[in-house]
């Protein structure tokens, strides 16, 4: 199956996303423009991405001491993505956008993350402009949020810090007011600000004329002091180059330098930069000092910014589910290729080992067992994860146009699965990336085969938009208890209709109870980490609760796939039938037995990790 003839089952067999024409917003819509929309994107990743992934991973971003340099490849993807309209494919018609549905989207941008993950960060630069859309002001959205949409300028989002890293209590960037009649500038109550952001995707380069920085920093209290924790942070618009109230640059550079770019594992074709915010190397007005406009209202800045965090995991998920498809389609294509080793045959001549006939021609590696078993579960991690995300691309749907009661619902799952959507990707996808490597053997290794390049691409997204620990203490701490556990008890109602449909169905019956029980099991699991009421035992083991979470999720989504398959195909003769119900006995033989060891050390608020002696490591 190609990527395509899975996406069109995911959207319109299972998630049946035409259905969404039906609603004011997508009114003018229909699977055909949907369609053209995906051949679009396919297209274009096909012809500006696929042929240069390999080039933009060997001509790393280098800093000349005035601009960054970057391939030509870089410059003409990012233009044709521009084109497309897919920057503002979400947004309203008035503003050029066309109104598409999420799911749509997250399904096209799919096209672009399995041909090159690293040649653009347009992921960064919707994000930016959607969270302006949703808290700045009328004139913050016409200057640089349209500007961003338009593809002329691109966006980033500037949290970390040096000192800090994920712990934003400790952000320590300042903004001052800029002086007499700060709080009434245009653009917004105008600060000066100074501090060292680190990890910053896409901070400097040269393939938009302008780069707007969304940037978190702390107003200093009467007393000259940060206000501790999070509470005080703020949000601020920082242009690279200042712009005035029309959106034309000013021809002065605003006072925020690249200190230096830093060479990661993957991702190699975006510039990761560490930006010096108000050093004084380009002053304004003869002062040093970053010229930022505020977002929102002071102390508000994090909440803010979760608009664009949470939207970029689905993304991060999304990145590292392609890495994984993309690691399983070029193993696959090898494993069909390459010819190694020949069947294993009974013992002859009353020999007792399994022999092996020299005398017969090799085979194909993918006769192997061991083989089929390398790529069924790449398969299954790759599919299931791209379903699940295109089904959270669908809550974000909901929430933003079904009724009342919906999209609340909608909010609620979205808050319980995108710890899982951003996370189980990231670990498992890897994995498979990993399976693709031992699938080419020693050719994996090199440099020849495009497989140690979609591990090292996917390494980062474990890290990416909150590290894997700690989006399973967010899991763990906070969102399956937040509001009293509806929004667990919501997924476990979607998972147990599930269940009731397919246990009526022989051949999904006994997967059925499987999926039960498990789902017995992780609610039991969660009580039980809190039963003590300590949060220092109950998260102890969070990560593990996180991949039983996991695996039970994705164990509910092949499910799901396996009946909408069966309505599509009673007869589950068409070669993509077979293919999805193998994946799913897979899921079910292979992975979902799994989730015992990790609950076990959950339900016993195990502390073997927590108590371990720093001096006997």
């Amino acid at each position: 199956m190609t990527l395509r003839s899975t996406l069109d089952f995911l959207l319109y067999d299972w998630l049946r996303a035409e259905g969404l024409t039906a609603r004011e917003r997508f009114a003018d819509h229909s699977r055909e423009t949907f369609d053209a929309v995906l051949d679009t994107c396919e297209r274009i990743a096909r012809e500006k991405y696929a042929p240069f992934n390999r080039t933009v991973d060997t001509e790393e971003p280098h800093f000349d001491g005035e601009k960054v340099i970057l391939p030509q490849a870089t410059y003409e993807a990012l233009k044709a993505y521009a084109e497309s309209g897919l920057l503002s494919a979400a947004q309203d018609y008035e503003i050029g956008g066309m109104q598409l549905p999420y799911a749509v989207e997250a399904a096209a941008n799919s096209f672009f993350a399995a041909a090159s993950i690293s040649i653009g960060s347009n992921l960064l630069t919707s994000g930016n402009a959607n969270l302006l859309m949703a808290h700045g002001t009328a004139l913050q959205k016409e200057v640089f949020a349209l500007n961003e949409f338009n593809g002329r300028w691109a966006g980033t989002m500037c949290l970390s810090e040096p000192q800090a890293g994920s712990s934003l209590s400790d952000v320590a960037t300042r903004a001052v007011p800029d002086g007499e009649g700060y709080e009434s500038d245009p653009l917004g109550p105008r600060y000066r600000l100074t501090g060292n952001k680190m990890w910053i995707s896409s901070g400097d380069h040269e393939l938009t004329e302008n780069i707007v920085h969304l940037v978190l920093a702390k107003i200093p209290g009467p007393d000259g002091k940060l206000v501790p924790g999070t509470r005080g942070i703020s949000l601020f618009i920082v242009p690279k180059k200042l712009v005035d109230t029309q959106g034309q640059l000013t021809g002065v550079r605003n006072d925020v330098a690249l200190a230096g770019l830093n060479h990661k594992l993957g991702w190699r074709g975006t510039t990761n930069t560490l930006l010096n915010f108000g050093e004084g190397r380009f002053p304004v007005d003869g002062k040093a000092g970053a010229v930022g406009y505020l977002v929102g209202q002071p102390g508000k800045g994090l909440a803010c910014m979760f608009h664009m965090m949470n939207e970029a995991r689905i993304g991060i998920g999304m990145a590292a589910t392609m890495l994984g498809l993309a690691g399983y389609y070029a193993s696959l294509d090898y494993a069909r290729n390459r010819p190694q080793g020949r069947p294993v045959q009974g013992p002859k001549d009353g020999a007792a080992a399994v022999v092996k006939d020299a005398a017969q021609p090799q085979v194909r590696i993918i006769e192997h067992a061991d083989v089929k078993r390398m790529l069924l579960a790449q398969k299954s991690y790759g599919e299931g994860a791209l379903a699940l995300n295109l089904f959270c691309a669908k809550l974000v749907d909901e929430q933003h146009t079904g009724d009342a009661a919906s999209a609340d619902e909608a909010r609620l799952l979205l808050e319980v699965l995108t710890p899982i959507a951003k996370s189980w990707p990231s670990e498992f996808c890897l994995e498979a990336n990993s399976l693709a490597i031992q699938i080419h053997g020693g050719y994996g290794y090199t440099r020849d085969f495009p497989v140690e390049q979609y591990w090292r691409d996917n390494r980062l997204n474990m890290i990416h938009e909150g590290t894997h620990g700690i989006q399973a203490m967010d899991l763990l701490g906070r969102k399956v208890l937040m509001e009293n556990g509806r929004g667990l008890q919501l997924l476990a109602a979607r998972i147990n209709a599930t269940i009731e449909r397919a246990i009526q169905v022989p051949a999904l019956a006994s997967h059925a109870n499987a999926l039960g029980k498990a789902l017995q099991d992780v609610g039991a699991a969660t009580k039980a980490a809190w039963a003590t009421g300590q949060p220092a035992e109950a998260l102890a083991n969070a990560v593990p609760y996180m991949q039983a979470f996991g695996h039970t999720v994705l164990a509910w989504v092949w499910l799901d796939l396996a009946l909408a398959t069966q309505a599509r195909d009673a007869a589950l003769a068409q070669p993509a039938s077979v293919g999805r119900m193998g994946a799913m006995r897979y899921f079910f033989h292979y992975e979902l037995p799994k989730i015992g060891a990790w609950l076990q050390v959950v339900s016993t608020r195990d502390a073997t990790c927590a108590t371990f002696p720093e001096e006997a490591f």
